[in-house]
């Protein structure tokens, strides 16, 4: 989920940066462009930041160590000498 919010924060600067920054055609409102950009740098960060979670949660799940582990009876008795 943070890097899901982190991707839709980035694409939004990003979307702000393409609306306001760059020149665009001037019978367009950059307010206009701005929620254009807004939506579709925005869902596309979201998605982008899914995938990175993905991915660095699959890396992880590799680099894991394994244990194996056995039951013991809670019945057994206790053994004097040890």
């Amino acid at each position: 989920m943070p890097f899901m919010v982190l991707g839709g924060l980035v694409g939004i600067i990003v979307a702000a940066v393409v609306a306001y920054g760059l020149p665009g055609d001037p019978s367009f409102d950059a307010n206009s462009v701005f929620g254009f950009f807004l939506v579709a740098f925005g869902a596309g960060g979201v998605i982008l930041g899914a995938i990175v979670a993905l991915v660095l949660d699959r890396l992880s799940v590799r680099r894991a160590e394994r244990a194996v582990v056995e039951s013991v009876p809670d019945n057994a008795p206790d053994d004097p000498d040890a």
